[in-house]
């Protein structure tokens, strides 16, 4: 029997096991459960920021991506994985928990959980911004999943569940293609486009972000212009503008300007430029840079240049999740027992879809060098920061420092 997971912006997850409370491993926490959450949520919160930036160097490494735009959810796989590894056991278990960079001898289940579920909370009950992150489980009609399974995602992690005939295929992949279209808004209506009559369950976890921003830029000043992907490609692209107080910051360190966008919440986009190309910014940046950007960044007067974006991108996971070392799940060796003894379970297939757009207004996820990107002029007028090049871009939740997307413009009309 096969367990089909798929990631999608609507991300479509792996599934899991998962006890925001388990009796085992946990013993020795008595009644001090605030304080584990809290502890353990800060722990977890370094790590997952530590998983974005492995994940979106696996990413942007493969042949189809090198020279491609990238964007994806690293919240949205590191969710599935957490939620998949208490499923998990033995050496299988050991394994996603490595992957995703906690160490079981200062981490516990029961902390991982708990944070993943303020996770969910948190970003579920923010009212000036439209996000949501849910998850699904489709579950085969023979199939006997343990009902500490099912209570565990429902209540750590907000999962819905459906009964499914798998042994229809063409029905299965409506259910599941509806379900997905619904939740994010007709932004991603094809998530799966076959079904193997094979499949027992299918997780999917889906994230949804549209927000304005907090200094919205005027459609009249939107003009077409440059964008450099290259030494030797230009492409003519809507270029949106604004002289505004803007949160900005130059790393002379690693030659970078940075640009944060808010939206109502606590929710912001950072565009991040290297002033010497893409490919040296990919090799050393990490984590300790983007909490350096946020607390860095300081409110000046700007002329801001940003394309107007609109892309989706599809990403088959299992080679990528492999190449980091989690191998066991996707194979004979997997042990998901966690789930249901009912057979051998396995992971067929990892899928995650998703989609970016971003105009005067605000954005909507569901996710060449020099030419003057940064100039000042005469002593009267604003410095430019002008986004005319590749440029990374974050979409970020401060209050829990989690990385919502994140990803590479490479060419905004691609």
């Amino acid at each position: 029997m096969r367990v089909l997971l798929s990631l999608c912006a609507a991300l479509v997850l792996l599934w899991s096991t998962v006890q925001c409370h388990p009796a085992h491993d946990n013993s020795h926490h008595g009644n001090n459960d605030v304080s584990v959450s809290a502890n353990g949520s800060l722990k977890i919160y370094q790590e997952n920021l530590d998983f974005a930036f492995r994940l979106y160097k696996h990413v942007s490494a493969q042949p189809d991506s090198q020279s491609k735009n990238v964007f994806f959810s690293p919240l949205s796989v590191s969710v599935a994985l957490a939620a998949l590894s208490v499923g998990a056991r033995g050496k299988t278990h050991q394994q996603l928990f490595e992957g995703l960079g906690f160490n079981s001898s200062e981490i516990t289940t029961e902390e991982v959980n708990q944070a993943f579920q303020h996770i969910h909370h948190n970003l579920n009950e923010k009212t000036d911004v439209d996000l949501s992150l849910g998850n699904a489980l489709f579950i085969g009609q023979d199939f006997k999943s343990r009902p500490e399974f099912l209570e565990s995602m429902k209540r750590c992690y907000e999962s819905e569940g459906f009964s499914t005939d798998f042994s229809k295929p063409e029905e299965a992949k409506e259910q599941i293609n509806k379900y997905v279209n619904e939740k994010t808004k007709g932004k991603i209506s094809e998530l799966v486009q076959n079904v193997d009559p094979l499949t027992v369950l299918y997780l999917i976890n889906y994230i949804y972000f549209k927000g304005k921003w907090e200094i919205p830029f005027d459609r009249f000043e939107t003009r077409k212009q440059n964008f450099h992907v290259d030494d030797e490609t230009t492409v003519s692209v809507p270029m949106m503008h604004k002289e505004e107080d803007f949160h900005v910051y130059h790393d002379e360190d690693i030659s970078t300007h940075v640009l944060q966008l808010h939206y109502n919440e606590s929710v912001s986009m950072m565009l991040v430029l290297p002033e010497k190309g893409l490919r040296g910014l990919e090799e050393v940046v990490c984590k300790n840079h983007l909490k350096k950007w946020i607390a860095s960044v300081k409110k000046k007067v700007y002329q801001v240049y940003v394309p107007k974006l609109s892309l989706k991108t599809s990403y088959e996971l299992k080679e990528i999740l492999s190449e980091m070392g989690i191998t066991d799940i996707f194979g004979d060796t997997a042990d998901l027992t966690g789930i249901s003894e009912e057979g051998k379970l396995a992971v067929s297939k990892a899928i995650h879809k998703a989609t970016l757009d971003v105009d005067e207004t605000g954005t909507t996820a569901t996710a060449t060098t020099g030419f003057g990107s940064y100039q000042i002029l005469r002593s009267y007028q604003s410095p430019i920061l002008r986004f005319d090049r590749p440029f990374m871009v974050f979409v970020l939740n401060g209050e829990t420092r989690s990385i919502l997307f994140m990803g590479k413009i490479v060419n905004p009309k691609a």
